[in-house]
């Protein structure tokens, strides 16, 4: 992983401790999300941080998930992307708050300047990018939607692969100043159902990149550990689900390709962004 895209585990070791154990405070709602998202603070000797706070208690019914484990998914997520070492997912914990427990992640703040979607006119996509398929942009109009050709979406589309990820849309993605990239809103995840919808099929079928392959090792290794990884996503997620973890990444590191969509389900999700 680049040095730029390192984080220092003292730092993050005390940004879970802040999320863990600061002090949560209301301080907004974000109103256009499906599920209660509330914008927080948290402070705790000194220490502040703003986050988002989803308690169970606001999550929607869906009739594919079982109730009220949505955030459990989001934290499972977590654990996965930071076993792979790529650190997509912001630091993210289970905990109580205000509204009881729920999930308590850091705010990112975007950078509004980067461009990692748009809509072509054409049916290939420019240097750079990558085709994900025709969208309607007006009645009777069509246009290529595209993502970049970029290594931080790819690490995204392989993280999305191996949790399952059913709601992979472009507000989910947050470039951040300095270059990192963040996914976001990981609730619609792990099911045992091949359930993979997402903006990010720009690489479908094509191998995947050494770099992949061997997260994909460092993952297996992780979730074969003596009380590591399996055993704190079996406190999130049921055994089937951590079963199928186990499966979906031995299927992608015995295929060595990136998954294509099966076709027994939406590949995009919907709105798109």
């Amino acid at each position: 992983m680049p040095a730029s895209e390192r984080i220092p585990a003292e730092r993050l070791t005390a940004a879970l401790d802040l999320l863990t154990h600061g002090e949560l405070t209301v301080r907004g709602q974000v109103r256009e999300a499906s599920n209660a998202v509330l914008f927080c603070s948290v402070s705790q000797g000194g220490e502040s941080a703003d986050c988002v706070y989803k308690p169970v208690a606001g999550e929607r019914p869906l009739w594919d998930f079982p109730d009220g484990t949505l955030a459990q998914r989001e934290v499972a997520a977590y654990e996965i992307s930071e076993a792979l070492g790529w650190r997509l997912v912001p630091p993210t914990v289970l905990r109580d708050g205000p509204y009881g427990e729920g999930m308590v992640q850091l705010w990112i703040e975007a950078d509004p300047g980067a461009e990692l979607l748009a809509l072509v006119d054409g049916d290939e996509p420019g240097e750079g990018w990558r085709a994900v398929g025709p969208a309607e942009v007006g009645p009777g109009r069509t246009a290529l939607l595209v993502h970049a050709d970029d290594t931080r979406l790819r690490r995204l589309a392989v993280l999305d692969a191996v949790i399952n990820n059913g709601d992979r849309k472009g507000g989910h993605l947050l470039p951040a100043p300095g270059g990192r990239l963040y996914g976001i809103d990981h609730g619609v995840t792990f099911h045992v159902d091949d359930k993979l919808r997402t903006l990010l099929w720009g690489w479908a079928g094509e191998p995947l990149p050494a770099e992949a392959l061997a997260a994909l090792d460092t993952l297996a290794a992780a979730l074969g550990d003596p009380g590591g990884l399996g055993e704190r996503l079996a406190r999130l997620l049921t055994p089937a689900e951590v079963a199928a973890v186990r499966e979906r990444v031995a299927a992608l590191r015995a295929g060595g390709v990136h998954p294509v969509p099966s076709g027994q389900w939406p590949a995009i999700p919907w709105p798109p962004v």
